[in-house]
C-alpha cells in the first residue's frame, strides 16, 4: 500500500512477512488466533498486551523506524488501525507501575508524539485511556531529568489539541508545573525548555487556562522571560526559545483578559523595544513578524471619533420611521461585493461552502416563475418604445428634431410624473427648504462660503489661480445664496426693493454675473474635453437634487477630464511596507507627546473653523464622502469615511478636496474605516489625483499617485455598535507638485450625475438626426426625486417603405444597464464609451444600429451616486438584490425596469443581451458572469443526469469573442454558476424569469491587468471606456448575416477569428487574488520558526536517549533492563531487521534508517541532576 525505497517493498509486505516471523517466534497456539490479522495489527496488539521489556521494545523499534522513513500516510494508517489506543494503553500499563522502565517510557512517548500529533482525537483518546494525568505525574517526577522531561512534555502538547483536555491539565496545576521549567537565559538544556514554553503555550489555547494565567500573574513573568532572553541572547544561538515565548504571549492575548494585561504589564513598550533591536539584524527577522503581529493584535480598541455609527445624511422614507436610530446590527458580509464577488473574512470556510451556496433544484433553474404583478399594469411601459410609434416624417427634412425630441421627452416626463415619488420642487422651494434645514443636514460648504465671503472681494476671473477653486470660494457654486455672499461682500447689493422684487432681480443678475465669470474662465483656459461642456455640466448640477443640498461644484467634475497621456503602472509594493506603518501606530500609542490629534474637517459640524497650519478638506459636493479629518501628525492625517445613507455600514468610496499644501512633502493620509476585508490597493492601485493647477495649465487629468500603499486590518471600533469589530486601514502617502495648489482625492475615476445628464444632451446634439434614432426619456423618479434616464438608441429607417418600418420595429433588443452600486464609478466609465460609440459615425457602430435596439439606463441608482454612497440606495438596500419583488416606492428604479423587461417580454421583443455593468474591487482584469444550467449542476456534483439536459452554448458567444478582441478581458476569469445567494440579482432574474440566455454581468476591474498588453498596468479611463466599445463590438458575433458585413469591409476593423488583439487570457480560475504578501488580518498564532517542528525535536532527544540512563540515580531495575536493551540492540536489532528488510532492502537505506540510533550526544543524567 505504500511504496517505500526505490525497489518493491511495501510496508503490508513486510508487515505479513513480519506476521510470519512473529507468529513462528511466538509458537503455534499463537498463529491461530492472528492468522488472520494485518502485520500491523499484529504489532498493536502485542503492543498492548503486558508483555516482556525486551518485545515491547522491539516492537517500538519496528514502528519507529517504520513511521520515520514513510511519510504521514503510513502514520495516518496507523492510527486507522487503532495506533493511537494501543500506544496509550502501553503507556498506561508501563508508567503505573511500581517502578517505571524509563527505556520503554521514553520511547514510547516519543512515538505517541509523533503520532498523537497527526491524530485529531488524541486529547480524547487519552482522556479515555487515563493517560492524561498519568504523563502529569510522570513529569512532575522527573522535572530534574531534562529527555524525559521533555518527552512528557511533548506529548501533553500534543494532547492540548482538545479543548477539555487541555482543561483537565490546567485544572490538575499543570500550567504552574510547566511554567516552573522555563528559566532565565542558560545554556543549558534548550530542547527541554523549549518543549516547556511549546507545552505551555498548547494549554492556552482555552478560556479557562488563559484565566488561570492572567489571575496568577503570568503574563508579566513571560514577559521578563523573554526580556530576559533577548537581552542576554547576544549571539542568536536561542532564537527558537525567543519564538517560543512569543508564541506563548500570541496564545494568551486571543482573549480580551490576556490582551489587557499584556497591555498593563508594559508588553506593547517592550515588544517595541526589542523589535526595533531585531530590525537591526536580518538574521532576526523571524521575530520581528510575531512581534509587529502581536503589537497589532494588541492594540486598545479605539472608537472612531464620531458622535454616532450613523450616516451623517438621513433621508426620510415613504412608510418609516423619520429617524433612524443606531441599532447594534452585524453587517451583512454576504452582499458586499458585486455580483459574483466573494466578500467574507473567512475566505478558506466560504471556499468549503462555494459549492454548497450553488443552485441544485432543477426545477428552479429550468422553469420560470410567475411574474411579480399583473400583465394588466404592463402596457404603462410601451411609451418607452418610441422606435414603435415613431413615424418618421422628418426623415427627408432638414427640420428641428432637437424639437421633436424634446416635445418627446417633455410628454414623457409628465406622463411619469404620475408614478414619482417625491414631488418637483422648485429652484426657490429648494432653496428655502435648504436655508431652513437643521444643522446635521447642512452643507459645510455653506460656512466655507460665508468664511470666504468675508475675506475680501470676489477675484477677478482674469487674475484666476488654482488656490482660488478651493470649496471655500463660491466661484463653482450653483446657489444664487451662496452668489449673493460674494456680491455683498463686493458692495454690489441693490437696496430699495421690495423683498421678493429683490431676490428675483438679484437671482437674474447674480447669474449673468456668475456666467461672466465662468465664460472668461473658459476662454483664458480654453477647455476642451470631448463629449463635454461646462456650462451644460453647471445646467445640470443646478437641478440635482441631494439630501444636504449641494451648492458646489467639484472643479474636476465641471472642468472635465482627459485620460492621461502614457500608460500608468501598477505600483511596486515596498518590502515591508505594512510592517512599517504598523509600527509608526503602535509608536503613535506609545508616544503620545507627537501627536496633535486634532479635528480639521467635520461634516457635519457647520461652524467649524479649520486651522491655518494644517491642509484643509472638503467634500460636500455631489458624489463626494469625507466625513471627518483628523490631522495626527504634522504630515499625517487620519480619514473617516461616511457611510451610506440612512445606516452604519458600507464605507469605501471616498472623494474629496485638499487644499493649503506645501509641495514636496510627504503627507501620509490613512482611511481608517474602511470596511472590505482586502483590497486591489495591496496588489498595485492607486488612487486617483486632479490637480486643479494642472488643469488650468492644460493637463486635466485624473492621475493615480500615492506610495507606501497598503490595505490592513486596524484596532478602530465603532463608536457604538460594538458588535461590528473590525475595520481596515487604507493608507499611501502624496507629495504634491504646487505650492497651494487645489487638488481633489478619490478611490477612482469620479462620474457623478450630473455628468450623466449633461453627457446624454452633448451625445443628443452631435447626432444626425435622419441617421441615429436617439431618444432620452424618464424611466421613474427616484426617491429622492431625480429623474432615472433611459435611453433608446437605433439607426433611423432608410425610408418609410413598409419593408424598411417593419425591418426597424423588429429589430432585437439589447438592455444595458449600470452603476446600481454607487460606488462602482468604473461601470459608468465603461457605459460611457458604450454611449459615445454607439453614437458614433463608426461602420460598426451604424451596422449595430441597424441590427439592433439599444434600450440603455445608465443609472440605475441616482441618489446613492449623487450622495456619495458605496453599495446601498435611499432605502438601505443593495439594490441589486431586490430584483425578485422589488418595491414599487422604495426601489422604484429597480421596479420599473424589471416591468419594462416584463412588457417587452410581453410583446415578443423579449432582449436577446441583456448586460449589466459593475466593478469588480477584489479582481484584476474584466470578465463576465453568465448562467448555465448545466455548468451549475456539474460544478456542484448534482446528482442530476444532464445528458438528455438540452442548453444553448449561445451564453459563451459573446465572452470568447470579447477574449479574442478585447485586451483588457479576461475569458478564464469568467463563469456560468448560479448562486442561491445570487438569485435575486439582475443577472439570475433575467435569465430565469425573462427568459434571456445572454444575461450577463460585466465586471470591470478597479485597479488593472496581469494579462495581455496592458498586464502590469492600471486601467484608465481611456482603458475603460474602451472596454464599453469592445463589447459593442462583440455583439456583431450575434449577427444572422455575417457576409453583410463582410461586405461593408467592416473585417478590416475586427476579426473575430484571428485579432491581432489575442492576448490568450491566463487559465486561472481562482476568485480572488492570492494571500498578501503582508498579514491583511491579525494573526492568531505565531508563526512556525523554519526548520523546527515537533518531528524534528522528538528525533533529536530519541538520539539522546540512547545512553541517558547511565548516572549513579539509575536503579537496578533499568541498569538490568539497558543490558538487555544493549544485547538486543547488537544482536536481536540487527536480526529483527534482516527479517524485515532481507533482500529487498540497500545497505545504504539500512544506514540510513539506523543513523539515529548510533548517534549520541553528550548531555547524560547524573545523580538525579541534568548535566552536559
Amino acid at each position: 500500500m505504500f511504496a517505500y525505497g526505490h525497489n518493491n517493498f511495501t510496508w503490508n509486505g513486510t508487515l505479513r512477512e513480519l506476521e510470519g516471523n512473529w507468529n513462528e517466534k511466538r509458537g503455534p497456539q499463537m498463529t491461530a488466533s492472528l492468522s488472520s490479522s494485518s502485520g500491523l495489527e499484529v504489532l498493536l496488539s502485542t503492543l498492548q498486551n503486558e508483555g516482556d521489556v525486551e518485545s515491547t521494545l522491539n516492537v517500538l523499534s519496528v514502528l519507529d523506524e517504520l513511521l520515520s522513513a514513510g511519510t504521514d500516510r503510513r502514520i495516518h494508517y496507523m492510527i486507522s488501525k487503532g495506533g493511537s489506543e494501543a500506544l496509550l494503553t502501553a503507556l498506561v500499563n508501563s508508567g503505573r507501575s511500581f517502578c517505571p522502565n524509563y527505556t520503554v517510557l521514553l520511547q514510547l512517548l516519543h512515538l505517541l508524539a509523533k503520532v498523537g500529533h497527526r491524530d485529531r482525537r488524541i486529547g480524547m483518546k487519552a482522556e479515555e485511556a487515563g493517560a492524561v494525568l498519568l504523563t502529569l505525574n510522570l513529569l512532575k517526577h522527573n522535572v530534574k531529568h531534562a529527555k524525559r522531561a521533555a518527552a512528557c512534555l511533548w506529548v501533553i502538547q500534543v494532547f492540548s489539541s482538545s479543548v477539555s483536555t487541555a482543561n483537565l491539565i490546567g485544572q490538575n496545576h499543570g500550567l504552574d508545573v510547566i511554567f516552573r521549567l522555563i528559566p532565565q537565559y542558560t545554556t543549558k538544556h534548550l530542547h527541554t525548555i523549549k518543549a516547556a514554553i511549546n507545552a505551555f503555550a498548547a494549554l492556552l489555547s482555552t478560556k479557562a487556562n488563559v484565566g488561570s494565567v492572567v489571575s496568577e500573574g503570568y503574563i508579566s513573568g513571560l514577559l521578563r522571560l523573554y526580556e530576559d532572553w533577548h537581552s542576554h541572547d547576544t549571539q542568536h544561538a536561542a532564537v527558537a526559545i525567543r519564538h517560543a515565548l512569543l508564541r506563548c504571549l500570541h496564545k494568551v492575548t486571543n482573549r480580551t483578559a490576556g490582551r489587557q494585561s499584556f497591555i498593563s504589564q508594559g508588553g506593547l513598550s517592550l515588544l517595541y523595544r526589542t523589535t526595533q533591536e531585531c530590525l537591526l539584524n536580518k538574521g532576526l527577522e523571524c521575530l520581528v513578524e510575531p512581534s509587529v503581529q502581536l503589537m497589532r493584535k494588541c492594540l486598545p480598541k479605539t472608537p472612531l471619533p464620531l458622535i454616532s455609527d450613523q450616516s451623517a445624511y438621513t433621508f426620510p422614507l415613504p412608510g418609516r420611521p423619520p429617524a433612524v436610530p443606531d441599532v447594534d446590527v452585524a453587517p451583512d458580509e454576504s452582499s458586499e461585493e458585486s455580483d459574483g464577488e466573494e466578500t467574507d473574512e473567512n475566505q478558506e470556510a466560504e471556499s468549503r461552502d462555494f459549492d454548497d451556496d450553488l443552485e441544485t433544484d432543477l426545477n428552479k433553474l429550468r422553469l420560470r416563475p410567475d411574474p411579480d404583478r399583473p400583465k394588466e399594469l404592463l402596457p404603462q411601459y410601451g411609451r418607452l418604445c418610441p422606435e414603435l410609434s415613431h413615424d418618421f416624417k422628418d426623415l427627408d427634412l432638414s427640420s428641428e428634431p432637437e424639437e421633436s425630441s424634446a416635445s418627446s421627452s417633455s410628454s414623457d416626463e409628465d406622463a411619469v410624473l404620475l408614478n414619482s415619488l417625491s414631488p418637483h420642487s422648485s429652484r426657490r422651494d429648494k432653496r428655502r427648504s435648504n436655508s431652513s434645514s437643521d444643522s446635521s443636514t447642512s452643507s459645510s460648504g455653506s460656512h466655507c462660503e460665508m468664511e470666504r465671503s468675508t475675506e475680501g472681494h470676489a477675484p477677478d476671473s482674469g487674475q484666476l489661480e488654482a488656490r482660488d477653486f478651493h470649496s471655500y470660494s463660491s466661484i463653482l457654486s450653483t446657489s444664487p445664496g451662496s452668489r449673493t455672499m460674494v456680491r455683498e461682500a463686493s458692495g454690489e447689493a441693490s437696496p430699495g426693493l421690495r423683498e421678493d422684487e429683490q431676490c428675483d432681480e438679484e437671482e437674474g443678475a447674480e447669474e449673468s454675473h456668475h456666467r461672466t465669470m465662468i465664460d472668461r474662465l473658459l476662454e483664458r483656459h480654453g477647455a476642451c474635453i470631448p463629449h463635454h461642456e461646462p456650462k451644460l455640466y453647471c445646467a445640470a448640477a443646478t437641478k440635482t437634487k441631494s439630501i444636504p443640498g449641494f451648492s458646489i461644484l467639484a472643479f474636476p467634475d465641471f472642468w472635465g477630464h482627459l485620460p492621461p497621456p502614457g500608460p500608468e503602472s501598477m505600483a511596486p509594493r515596498k518590502p515591508n511596507i505594512q510592517r512599517q506603518k504598523v509600527i509608526e501606530d503602535v509608536q503613535r500609542f506609545l508616544n503620545t507627546d507627537e501627536i496633535i490629534n486634532q479635528v480639521v474637517f467635520d461634516l457635519e459640524d457647520s461652524s467649524f473653523q479649520c486651522p491655518s497650519e494644517s491642509l484643509r478638506f472638503f467634500s460636500n459636493f455631489e458624489c463626494g464622502n469625507l466625513r471627518k479629518a483628523v490631522q495626527v501628525r504634522r504630515c499625517e492625517y487620519d480619514l473617516i469615511l461616511n457611510a451610506d445613507a440612512n445606516c452604519s455600514q458600507h464605507a469605501q468610496w471616498f472623494y474629496f478636496e485638499v487644499s493649503n499644501m506645501v509641495a514636496d512633502v510627504p503627507y501620509r493620509f490613512n482611511v481608517i474605516n474602511c470596511e472590505k476585508s482586502n483590497s486591489q490597493f495591496n496588489y498595485g492601485m492607486q488612487p486617483v489625483l486632479y490637480s486643479v493647477r494642472e488643469a488650468l495649465e492644460g493637463r486635466p487629468h485624473w492621475v493615480r499617485t500615492g506610495t507606501e500603499i497598503c490595505y490592513f486590518r486596524n484596532h478602530f471600533c465603532p463608536a457604538q455598535d460594538r458588535r461590528r469589530e473590525t475595520f481596515y486601514t487604507l493608507t499611501f502617502t502624496i507629495t504634491f507638485k504646487h505650492n497651494e495648489d487645489v487638488c481633489y482625492l478619490a478611490y477612482h475615476y469620479p462620474y457623478t450625475y450630473s455628468a450623466l445628464k449633461s453627457h446624454l444632451k452633448v451625445l443628443e446634439k452631435s447626432l444626425d438626426p435622419a441617421k441615429v434614432f436617439f431618444r432620452q426619456q424618464i424611466l421613474c423618479s427616484t426617491l429622492a426625486g431625480n429623474p432615472c434616464p433611459v435611453v433608446t438608441i437605433t439607426a433611423c429607417p432608410a425610408s418609410r417603405a413598409w419593408k424598411d418600418m417593419h425591418q426597424l420595429r423588429n429589430r432585437p433588443c439589447i438592455v444595458l444597464t449600470g452603476r446600481v452600486h454607487p460606488g462602482e464609478s468604473n461601470a459608468s466609465w465603461v457605459m460611457k464609451g458604450t454611449l459615445e460609440f454607439l453614437c458614433s459615425s463608426d461602420l460598426m457602430a451604424q451596422s449595430l444600429r441597424e441590427a439592433f435596439v439599444f434600450k440603455i439606463i445608465p443609472m440605475l441608482n441616482p441618489d446613492g451616486v449623487i450622495n456619495g454612497m458605496n453599495r446601498c440606495d435611499l432605502n438601505t438596500e443593495d439594490l441589486n438584490r431586490q430584483w425578485c419583488k422589488p418595491d414599487p416606492v422604495l426601489s422604484p428604479t429597480i421596479y420599473h425596469t424589471k416591468g419594462f423587461l416584463y412588457f417587452l417580454n410581453s410583446i415578443g421583443r423579449t432582449p436577446l443581451v441583456f448586460c449589466d455593468f459593475h466593478g469588480h474591487s477584489r479582481k484584476k482584469n474584466v470578465f463576465l458572469y453568465g448562467c448555465s444550467v448545466k455548468e451549475t449542476l456539474w460544478q456542484s456534483g448534482s446528482t442530476v443526469d444532464t445528458v438528455g439536459l438540452k442548453e444553448d452554448p449561445g451564453y459563451r458567444t459573446i465572452p470568447k469573442t470579447l477574449d479574442r478582441i478585447a485586451p483588457a478581458f479576461s475569458f478564464n476569469s469568467c463563469n456560468y454558476l448560479v448562486e442561491k445567494s445570487r438569485s435575486a440579482t439582475a443577472r439570475v432574474v433575467v435569465w430565469r424569469e425573462m427568459g434571456v440566455l445572454r444575461s450577463y454581468t460585466m465586471e470591470s476591474t478597479y485597479n488593472g491587468c496581469d494579462q495581455g498588453i496592458y498586464k502590469g498596468l492600471q486601467t484608465g479611463t481611456r482603458e475603460l471606456q474602451e472596454m464599453g466599445l469592445k463589447f459593442c463590438h462583440s455583439l456583431l458575433s450575434l449577427t444572422k448575416d455575417m457576409r453583410a458585413l463582410h461586405n461593408r469591409r467592416l473585417i478590416n476593423h475586427v476579426d473575430l477569428d484571428h485579432s491581432v488583439l489575442d492576448h490568450k487570457s491566463h487559465n486561472c480560475f481562482e476568485d480572488d487574488e492570492p494571500p498578501c504578501v503582508e498579514e491583511v488580518e491579525y494573526s492568531i498564532d505565531c508563526p512556525t520558526l523554519k526548520g523546527t517542528d515537533l518531528d524534528s525535536d522528538v528525533n533529536r532527544n530519541m538520539a539522546r536517549a540512547d545512553d541517558e540512563e547511565d548516572g549513579d540515580g539509575d536503579d537496578e531495575g533499568h541498569r538490568g533492563a539497558k543490558q538487555r536493551r544493549s544485547s538486543i540492540g547488537q544482536s536481536q536489532q540487527s536480526s529483527m531487521r534482516s527479517r524485515l528488510f532481507p533482500h529487498l532492502m540497500s545497505q545504504a537505506s539500512i544506514e540510513t534508517l539506523s543513523e539515529k540510533r548510533n548517534s549520541c550526544n553528550a548531555a547524560s543524567i547524573a545523580n538525579g541532576q541534568m548535566t552536559s
